[in-house]
C-alpha cells in the first residue's frame, strides 16, 4: 500500500481520494483472500469483485464506478499492467 500511496502523491491526487482508493484496493485484496498478489489477478477477479458489490452488497452505480477507478489506477499506474 505504500507504493500505491507514493504513486497517488506523485500524480497529486487529493488526500481523500488517496484514502478512498486505498480502501477499495484493500477491500478487493481481502475479497480474494489476500493470498494472491494483484499482479497475478486480472480482469476476471475484478469482474467478480464488482459483481459482488452490485449483487450482494447492493452498492450504487457511482460507488461501483469509484471501486473500478481505484482498481484501474492500481493496475494502470501502480503495477503498469494495462
Amino acid at each position: 500500500m505504500d507504493q500505491v500511496r507514493e504513486v497517488l502523491r506523485y500524480y497529486h491526487y487529493a488526500y481523500r481520494t488517496e484514502q478512498t482508493y486505498c480502501q477499495w484496493i484493500l477491500r478487493y485484496l481481502r475479497f480474494h483472500g489476500a493470498q494472491t498478489h494483484p499482479r497475478e489477478m486480472g480482469s476476471h477477479e475484478i469482474e467478480v469483485f464488482l459483481s459482488h458489490l452490485v449483487s450482494i452488497e447492493k452498492v450504487a452505480a457511482s460507488t461501483q464506478k469509484q471501486a473500478l477507478n481505484a482498481l484501474v489506477f492500481l493496475y494502470d499506474k501502480v503495477l503498469a499492467l494495462l
